[in-house]
């Protein structure tokens, strides 16, 4: 018997989670702050409509999926698996590193399972990727750069960089294995005192770079993740279709009587299996909640993605548009 599951927010993405945990068959209930929005989709996905205050005390629920506003996910998940609830918070799971640690900590302190909306890790042709590096096909990783670009949403609690980039610095610590050294980030807001341009450069301890660049103000979408290894270089471009989604660049580069030469060659295009990372991630949250397993991405990840967020973010003031950042992250033995 799958778990029964509510879903707390249905707005946008929550009508996702809502659909798709439908199909698992898995979906119990909804819930919203906006009673008429739940029943609706009540009525439509023939499941319980229940009022938030009354969601945490229900015996009947064993797990509730979390899309609010980020300003909300921190107490309402502590409530949660004080509940006696699992947890999929969406990202970012709180605005500071002090309510992530609060709700992660709860968590563990119930023995509840806390997993958050991290769903590019479940992209099947990121999970080729990892293991194409875990197999030694790129060699050496020397710098990783994303780029995830477009129009919207606009928020009025987080910036760019926070709606934007948990999801590629999520993908990039998976890759690293470890956190950043130091974080410097540069941001430019014009429509408000929000980022809508945003840039981190990551330093690792291995010498390991990275560079994250996040906008929502831009006329065109770009979903790219380029990893660049001593042996070749791989590029997931979500925009691509299934068959060129995933390509590996096996450019040579040498030296030549003290003179640097290099060889460029076309792209081999990785087979990658088709399938929705949404999916894929509730698949994964559901056996996690029958197995008691740890999340693929669990709360202490989450809480090193607000680590280099928090780092990163640049406070703007109304005589400057444009402000920088920097930050040593000293390393967190308790991680």
């Amino acid at each position: 018997m799958k778990p029964r599951i509510a879903v707390l927010g249905c707005g946008y993405w929550g009508s996702n989670h809502i659909r798709t945990l439908k199909a698992l068959g898995a979906l119990y209930a909804v819930s919203d702050v906006n009673p008429a929005r739940a029943e609706g989709f009540a009525s439509e996905q023939d499941c319980l409509a229940i009022e938030p205050e009354a969601l945490f005390a229900r015996k009947d629920i064993d797990a509730i999926v979390m899309a609010l506003p980020p300003q909300f996910h921190a107490d309402m998940a502590v409530r949660a698996v004080q509940g006696g609830k699992d947890v999929l918070v969406e990202k970012p799971i709180a605005l500071t590193v002090t309510d992530a640690e609060r709700s992660v900590k709860a968590a563990a302190d119930n023995g509840r399972v806390f997993m958050v909306g991290h769903v590019l890790r479940f992209h099947p042709a990121f999970e080729t990727l990892k293991a194409l590096i875990d197999n030694g096909e790129l060699g050496e990783v020397r710098y990783i750069h994303s780029h995830r670009l477009g129009l919207g949403k606009f928020h009025t609690e987080n910036d760019a960089l926070w709606d934007l980039a948990p999801h590629d610095l999520s993908m990039i610590l998976a890759i690293t294995g470890t956190e950043p050294i130091e974080v410097r980030g540069e941001g430019a807001a014009l429509l408000d005192n929000l980022s809508d341009f945003a840039h981190l450069h990551m330093r690792f301890p291995n010498g390991l770079r990275s560079h994250l660049f996040a906008s929502r103000l831009n006329p065109y979408r770009e979903r790219r993740l380029t990893v660049v290894g001593t042996k070749a270089m791989a590029v997931f471009d979500d925009v691509e279709p299934w068959e060129r989604k995933l390509a590996v660049y096996r450019h040579a580069v040498w030296q030549d009587s003290g003179q640097w030469a290099f060889t460029t060659n076309e792209p081999s295009y990785v087979a990658v299996g088709e399938g929705m990372p949404l999916t894929r991630e509730l698949e994964h949250f559901i056996q996690c909640i029958e197995t008691r397993a740890e999340p693929r991405t669990g709360g202490e990840e989450a809480i090193r993605v607000l680590r280099i967020l928090t780092a990163g973010t640049i406070t703007h003031t109304g005589s400057s548009s444009r402000e920088k950042s920097a930050a040593v992250l000293e390393p967190d033995p308790s991680r």
